[in-house]
């Protein structure tokens, strides 16, 4: 299926558009820097705490600009994960409510009629500032009850975050309330990101290079992104490290982390499979950083693309 060519930053925004059909007021619970006593190492770790207990994020309204480590502690029954959309000066939530919002309801009908090709085209009707929006990374998807350590470089602006897993229904999170506003001020953080044991490099031509093997116990692992296309899906690469059973069809996982196809990013997701973290879509030349414990058994480092096997962007490993 012939679909419209878009250039590269039109194709990654159109995901956020997507995501963002409607503002949704999300409460927020203004919290201090934590010490969550299942990952941290001291009682001073500089942690902005994110937590969701259903539809929403829990967490600052504003945090310092520079290296800032999130831990992000999924309390809910469904898998979510978080982005960071970086908005142009001037835009907030509210004119993607106005300005965007429509423009995305009437393209999502039309595919969702079979009409993909129209589809995709009426979302040429964007505003011209929407195309200036920029992915700044976030956590890898976590399963429910489970936590992540993710480290990111933040610049002082206006940013939104979102979650666009599915409910069986096909209706995104993030038109559930899964959106919110996040200030970064222009008071930098006195910190630097951790020390990896191992370094990932990701790029749409070698797919997923590593460094260094990953061990047993508790480890920082590193993500250098060469570079950032838009795949068949509209999105950019990110890294999502997974724990599956014995027996378990990668090719499902595969399938199930394309947003475009129906079944795609449902939640809940495929049995079998157990979601960590990781580092969510970063602009070329970005690092990010995850922390993990890697308890014995087989795992996955696996972008959200389409054909992601045949294009490196799944490796296995295994944890004896």
């Amino acid at each position: 299926m012939k679909i419209v060519a878009l250039n590269y930053r039109v194709n990654l925004t159109i995901l956020t558009g997507l995501l963002l059909l409607l503002c949704l007021h999300v409460s927020c619970e203004t919290k201090k820097k934590v010490n969550p006593v299942e990952v941290a190492k001291t009682e001073n770790d500089p942690f902005i705490s994110i937590v969701s207990k259903g539809m929403d994020f829990i967490c600052p309204d504003t945090i310092s600009s520079g290296w800032n480590t999130f831990y992000y502690d999924n309390r809910s029954n469904d898998t979510h994960f978080f982005l960071l959309d970086k908005y142009p000066e001037g835009k907030s939530i509210k004119d993607a409510e106005k300005e965007v919002g429509p423009v995305f309801q009437k393209g999502m009908d039309l595919i969702n009629q079979g009409k993909a090709q129209e589809g995709f085209e009426a979302f040429n009707s964007l505003p011209a500032w929407f195309f200036e929006v920029v992915f700044v990374g976030g956590s890898g998807l976590l399963s429910p009850n489970k936590s992540s350590l993710t480290t990111l470089k933040l610049d002082p602006g206006y940013y939104l975050m979102e979650c666009y897993v599915k409910m069986p229904n096909g209706t995104f999170h993030s038109s559930m309330g899964m959106t919110k506003a996040l200030i970064v001020s222009d008071e930098k953080s006195e910190y630097m990101p951790p020390q990896a044991q191992v370094k990932i490099d990701i790029s749409s031509t070698d797919g997923i290079v590593y460094t260094g093997t990953p061990d047993k116990g508790k480890q920082v692992i590193s993500v250098y992104f060469k570079d950032q296309i838009a795949h068949e899906n509209f999105v950019g690469h990110d890294l999502n490290l997974v724990k599956y059973n014995d027996g378990a069809d990668l090719e499902v996982l595969e399938s199930w982390l394309n947003w475009a196809d129906p079944s795609g990013l449902i939640s809940p997701a495929p049995e079998g499979f157990l979601f960590l973290g990781g580092v969510n879509d970063l602009p070329a030349g970005s690092t990010g950083y995850f922390e993990t414990d890697l308890a014995p058994g087989n795992y996955a480092l696996v972008s959200e693309v389409p054909n992601a096997i045949k294009k490196n962007l799944l490796k296995t490993f295994v944890i004896e």
